[in-house]
């Protein structure tokens, strides 16, 4: 992955922060994006600490402008953006007659929206470069329902029906669509609190980001699920 450019949304925390560290480890400049400045600077600084590449651009990836933004600046500086990881997302869980129109906007914005307007706003540049790889950060909740998760689980159902239409409209021009679907995870998005050394941690999700990516070019594996061996 030498001389890729990857943008990875959500990248100051969690998923995405392991994300960009693994991508930057196989050789990727890692361009990490999300709303927290100071969070995103420590991101950044890690990755940099351990002699890799990575920069930061602060966005709301609601906001189309801002996307937009991110998008031409990156491109000014480095000519290309190879890999687009759609990471960020937020959750509200809570029963339907308890959840305010603000809260159901929220998610929609940026668990949709987002990606819809980053992929939108890179498809073109790597149509242009005839290679890409997009990936798409779902969750578990987009294939199964549960109590609370009505409006969550809505939005990741809709990624991965907008994931799956995509990768028929872009694999023409080389470009991969993949979706993982990660279960429990050892971050503090955690709806139900697990925690611990046996729970998925959010490196194992980076590790699936790499094993898609670094695939050979003529393979794609357009879903990945995962979760907990015995999360007991």
């Amino acid at each position: 992955m030498a001389n890729n450019i990857a943008l990875v949304t959500g990248g100051s925390k969690g998923i995405g922060r392991a994300i960009g560290l693994a991508l930057a480890e196989e050789g990727a400049h890692v361009v990490l994006a999300a709303r927290s400045p100071k969070e995103l600077q420590d991101a950044t600084d890690e990755i940099r600490k351990r002699g890799y590449s990575a920069s930061s651009a602060r966005v709301d990836i609601s906001v189309e402008g801002q996307v937009q933004a991110v998008i031409e600046g990156t491109l000014e500086r480095f000519g290309t953006i190879d890999i687009l990881v759609n990471n960020a997302g937020v959750g509200v869980f809570k029963p339907v007659s308890e959840m305010s129109v603000a809260e159901f906007d929220t998610m929609w914005q940026v668990n949709m929206r987002g990606a819809f307007l980053m992929t939108r706003a890179v498809v073109p540049v790597m149509a242009k470069a005839g290679s890409g790889d997009i990936v798409n950060i779902a969750s578990l909740a987009g294939k199964n329902a549960f109590k609370g998760g009505a409006g969550y689980c809505a939005t990741k159902w809709a990624l991965r029906g907008f994931s799956a239409s995509l990768m028929l409209e872009v694999r023409e021009n080389n470009i991969r669509v993949v979706t993982i679907f990660p279960g429990s995870v050892d971050t503090g998005f955690s709806r139900n609190g697990k925690r611990g050394a046996q729970i998925t941690q959010p490196e194992d999700v980076a590790g699936a980001v790499v094993f898609a990516v670094t695939a050979p070019e003529r393979s794609m594996f357009s879903e990945i699920d995962l979760r907990p061996t015995n999360p007991v």
